[in-house]
């Protein structure tokens, strides 16, 4: 099945430059990967062009001007950029398993959105990788790694464990999903209404399971590798435009893909 790997970016080359490395040593690859930059200065679009160059499948690279956080903006003109049927997102600061693209298709249902995990490396190590441009990945015995039990490859249980659906907003993580396009199109993409971090994901999905959709938890298989940065917190304002969908059952958001 065609699949389309979209990783979000924003000024952080050297990450990007890992990420996308992980990305072209697929055992299945994906058909196409698309940037989805949020403003980035011009090294980072020299570095993209420079990686494209080399790569048996088509790099492409959407870039907005950077007008402060705008990720459902950029994500929503990556999708519709995007030439496949199905849809894996991922972020820029994320090493991936070999197997990653793999196990998501693996579990691709219409009416199923696939949540992945990830795995947490610590500053040290993240910093070591940063240096010597290097995407080796820690192993589940690794003293660099906070959350252990998601960098267990377990791929025979895998099948059985996403089996089971859900609709929790608990554990939505942005930078591991994936869907079919039309899927998106149905509830309009992302709420563009999101200025700053936080929210956007799980307001998405909650618009996913109002229109019926379910959910599966990709356990064991479908690995990432979190590279070490300070994180954000999500804004009363935020968190009010979630609310809003969930008591209202929102199933569409008016500044959105289309």
């Amino acid at each position: 099945m065609r699949c389309s790997l979209i990783l979000t970016t924003y000024n952080w080359k050297e990450a990007l430059a890992l990420s996308l490395k992980s990305a072209l040593s697929q055992s299945t690859a994906a058909s196409e990967i698309i940037i989805a930059d949020d403003g980035s200065r011009k090294d980072t679009a020299i570095m993209i062009k420079e990686m494209a160059k080399d790569s048996p499948i088509p790099i492409i690279h959407v870039w907005q001007k950077d007008e402060g956080f705008q990720l459902s903006k950029i994500r929503n003109k990556a999708i519709k950029k995007s030439t496949s049927d199905y849809i894996i997102v991922s972020d820029g600061d994320m090493i991936l398993h070999s197997h990653f693209i793999k196990d998501h298709l693996a579990c691709a249902k219409e009416g199923y959105y696939i949540q992945g995990s990830r795995v947490l490396m610590d500053e040290s190590y993240s910093q070591k990788l940063l240096k010597n441009a290097l995407f080796k990945t820690p192993t589940f015995f690794s003293k660099h790694i906070k959350n252990r039990k998601n960098s267990l490859y377990l791929p025979f249980l895998t099948k059985q464990v996403c089996q089971k659906r859900s609709q929790q907003l608990k554990r939505i993580r942005g930078c591991n999903f994936s869907l079919y396009k039309k899927d998106i199109y149905k509830v309009n993409g992302f709420n563009e209404d999101f200025k700053t971090w936080g929210r956007e994901d799980s307001e998405f999905v909650q618009r996913l399971y109002n229109i019926g959709m379910k959910r599966k938890n990709l356990k064991f298989a479908a690995i990432q590798y979190h590279i070490h940065h300070k994180s954000g917190h999500a804004s009363s304002e935020n968190d009010m435009l979630l609310e809003q969908t969930i008591t209202q059952k929102l199933t569409w958001c008016k500044n959105g893909i289309t």
